[in-house]
């Protein structure tokens, strides 16, 4: 089964079951400022899983683009990826575990065929804060599974959050294939990550509030939220050893191992997963910087750089590579070939600065080298070689085999310790970013994301039609808004800005919601940036006569809860791409 047979498998028989079909996201959260990227299906839904009603009523199901970037390092596995999708189906204060595992069990069993000898189930344990899930077991040996094939594990495995300090949250159920290798010794079970077992679908039950005094109530609404990765699901279902040999990638492995003086498995595969990555990236607005999104971009395309001057691919011919992926992502992602010329572009400017950064790291070599053997030593310490890379990004082999051309040591050890350290602080930083989530719809980003709507409303009418949010992030001290403009914005216009904003919140404008399809809206003369994700039915938010936008939420009522804004910072983003920062004030009241 191809992974877009899969895809449309899961879609119509969650349809058969009263689920609407709604469109995925982008990679780029519109209104998170929590997370860099959407990392799960359930993202764009946050404020529908927190009790807002969504146009599509109360049984969801979708394909979801999802990229990590805490998976980037062991890329090159069987099963991990930087971008991947996501399928999923919710219930939304609808049905609960009965249907939900039900539901799970007869799509294994008897849409895909799957022997079910081969699937084992895990459910939580249970805790201090929460009892045994003994419900969710009782449910899946009722559909067929025996008990020796059901594990009870703690929350770090079978609980889902909440994403803040607060917030729903709950157990969950997840389910594992058999792939018929060998245990690894007699305790080989889901857990183990010997390869053995491979998680295929994850249901989480929402049931839980965790309150800020740490206790745990009852959700009003209680929630399900499943995700099942394609990519994986699709090359167990092919009887494949991993994802890289699925028609996803073949065509494009198999060209890089032709085309290579030196190929291995590793670097070819991580290749194909980043360059995959960087394309949908690109295609979802981002471009290569030195921060946030744009970063992530950057060290993807360097570092698929790095690994074919490794395997001595011509990097020229890069662009064979990216439109091979069009080619044949095209049927699952048209969007991609609409977005050849501008993706091609990206990558070839970064190439070309990649490769003046490593003509400069080569520099650096050489008066690090030379410094030493001024002071008689002759290895290269941990913390140079790191630098080395992660400043000029150096790979750390190309520094050991310059090293070894003039005698030089080089002190693995020691860069593998400052990597493992960075690595932990970047999982650190990935957790940090999601601290808000699903409890992070307080009073003051809800007014943040209100003003969002007046802000950009207010710059189409100072700078002109062409103005639209290219993105935005919200915090409790301040909200962000990018948007396209060919020059710097003048002090003055930035007043104007301000001035019209803070007209609109002194006039006690009524916010009103309305729900209507997608052409009623456009007909309506709403606003809409990210077309591709909406569904057959949106939220059209108005402001008084002034502001009318399709967006999912969460926002104020009234003006009157807004206090002023001050544009604080005007700044360049990227080529043609502005940046303004504001903030609330407190003159107005």
């Amino acid at each position: 089964m191809k992974a877009i047979d899969l895809r449309n498998k899961y879609l119509r028989y969650f349809k058969s079951k009263n689920h609407n079909i709604i469109s995925g996201a982008p990679l780029i959260p519109e209104n998170d400022p929590t997370v860099l990227f959407t990392t799960a299906g359930m993202h764009p839904l946050v404020p529908y899983l927190a009790g807002e009603k969504h146009p599509s009523g109360t049984r969801l199901t979708d394909y979801q683009k999802c990229l990590r970037t805490d998976d980037i390092d062991v890329v090159g596995d069987s099963s991990h990826l930087t971008f991947y999708e996501m399928l999923g189906n919710w219930s939304l204060g609808d049905y609960f575990k009965q249907d939900s595992i039900k539901y799970s069990y007869e799509f294994l069993e008897k849409e895909l065929g799957i022997d079910m000898s081969k699937i084992s189930v895990t459910c939580f344990e249970g805790d201090d804060n929460a009892p045994r899930d003994l419900e969710a077991a009782k449910i899946w040996k009722e559909c067929g599974i025996p008990e020796d094939k059901i594990y009870f594990y703690p929350a770090k495995e079978n609980w889902w959050g909440p994403a803040g300090q607060t917030g729903p949250c709950g157990p969950d159920t997840e389910i594992f294939f058999d792939t018929g290798k060998e245990k690894c010794c007699d305790n080989c079970e889901p857990r183990c990550d010997c390869g053995k077992y491979v998680e295929i679908w994850n249901n989480v039950f929402m049931q839980y509030n965790k309150k800020e005094d740490g206790t745990y109530e009852p959700l009003k609404q209680k929630n399900v939220d499943t995700g099942m990765g394609l990519e994986r699901m699709t090359f167990l279902l092919q009887g494949k050893n991993n994802v890289f040999e699925t028609e996803i990638f073949k065509p494009v492995i198999d060209k890089l191992n032709e085309s290579s003086n030196m190929p291995n498995d590793k670097s070819v595969r991580i290749i194909a997963d980043h360059i995959r990555a960087a394309l949908f990236l690109i295609c979802d607005s981002v471009v290569p910087s030195n921060i946030g999104q744009g970063y992530i971009l950057r060290r993807l395309i360097r570092r698929a750089i790095r690994h074919m001057r490794k395997i001595e691919f011509d990097i020229n011919n890069i662009d064979v590579i990216i439109d091979m992926f069009i080619k044949n992502l095209n049927e699952m992602y048209p969007e991609l070939t609409k977005n050849r010329d501008n993706i091609l572009i990206e990558i070839t400017k970064e190439k070309n600065k990649f490769l003046c950064t490593l003509e400069k790291g080569e520099k650096e070599f050489v008066k690090i080298t030379n410094k030493l053997r001024e002071q008689d030593v002759y290895v290269i310490p941990g913390k140079t070689l790191f630098r080395l890379y992660d400043t000029y990004g150096f790979p750390p082999e190309v520094t050991l085999e310059f090293a070894k051309e003039i005698n030089f040591g080089a002190d693995m050890e020691g860069f593998d310790k400052c990597f493992r350290e960075h690595q932990e602080k970047s999982r650190q930083n990935e957790k940090g970013t999601f601290k808000g989530g699903l409890a992070d719809n307080s009073e003051i980003t809800t007014a943040y994301h209100t003003a969002t709507h007046l802000v950009n409303e207010a710059l189409k009418r100072v700078l002109g039609e062409h103005i639209m949010q290219k993105g935005s992030n919200i915090t409790a001290e301040r909200m962000r808004f990018d948007f396209p403009n060919p020059s710097k914005v003048s002090r003055e216009d930035l007043d104007k800005v301000e001035n019209l904003v803070n007209e609109q919140i002194d006039n006690n404008l009524e916010v009103t919601c309305e729900e209507m399809s997608l052409d009623e809206a456009r007909i309506s003369g709403a606003k809409g940036v990210f077309n591709s994700k909406y569904g057959e039915k949106v939220k059209v938010y108005s402001i008084g006569d002034f502001s009318k936008e399709i967006c999912g939420g969460p926002h104020v009522d009234n003006t009157s809860k807004l206090r002023h804004i001050k544009i604080i910072k005007e700044e360049a983003v990227s080529s043609g791409v502005r940046r303004i920062k504001a903030i609330f004030v407190e003159d107005n009241k």
